[in-house]
């Protein structure tokens, strides 16, 4: 399964995350990756572009509609504020009895619990608490970025029932030691997109102070590529 970065989408159109697209723009972007793909695509809806609690299910749906297999969805706002958890799990209830209804009952709602984002002490409490309630209230997946404490996500896992999700991090790196924990998912993130434009930034410097473009040529499949075309 492939799964979009909303923080990476939003890098390559030149904006910074938080929802600063109009979800039709993203939807349009969603059946471009659809057309090239023959495997599941999740889609990271953040906050679900709406503070509608209807049109988050909407657009959820739509998602649904055009082909995708999943979403994370955050129980944040995009300030990163953390939502009512109750307000949040019955968001969750309507969202999954309307999908079954609408025939997607194999769609994959990974609720996203931004606990380690938006609070500073209380951390894995919080976690477990409002993990639990999301499951109860239909999610098929549970999703905690920055979680990193292998012993906080021991003891997450040994509270939930469902598939849990953590994010690459600097000291969260191995994906085998983490899929023996007990792991189900792992996210790169916007680590992938970061190193990219990161090295654009710095072989643009290079090209400029060295008014040369001979770097751009130093990987061997690119030179291997030209070299084809000869």
């Amino acid at each position: 399964m492939i799964g979009t970065t909303s923080w990476g989408v939003a890098n390559t159109l030149g904006y910074s995350d938080g929802e600063n697209i109009s979800f039709q723009s993203y939807l349009e972007i969603i059946k471009n990756i659809l057309e090239v793909i023959s495997i599941p695509l999740s889609i990271d809806i953040e906050s679900g572009f709406s503070t509608d609690k209807e049109e988050i299910i909407d657009n959820i749906v739509k998602l649904a509609g055009i082909g995708c297999s999943g979403v994370n969805i955050e129980d944040s706002t995009t300030s990163y504020a953390l939502k009512d958890a109750t307000e949040f799990s019955n968001l969750l209830k309507e969202l999954r009895k309307e999908l079954d209804n609408s025939g997607y009952a194999d769609f994959f709602v990974n609720a996203r619990v931004d606990t380690y984002i938006a609070l500073k002490n209380g951390q894995l409490d919080e976690t477990i608490k409002r993990s639990k309630a999301y499951e109860e209230a239909g999610a098929d997946g549970v999703f905690v970025p920055l979680i990193s404490d292998e012993a906080d996500i021991k003891k997450l896992l040994d509270s939930i029932t469902r598939p849990l999700n953590v994010m690459s991090l600097p000291n969260l790196t191995n994906i085998d030691k983490l899929e023996g924990m007990g792991v189900k998912c792992f996210s790169i993130g916007n680590a992938m997109s970061d190193y990219i434009v990161s090295e654009i930034e710095r072989l643009s410097r290079k090209v400029l102070e060295e008014r040369n473009t001979e770097s751009l040529y130093d990987h061997g499949d690119i030179k291997s590529k030209f070299n084809s075309r000869k």
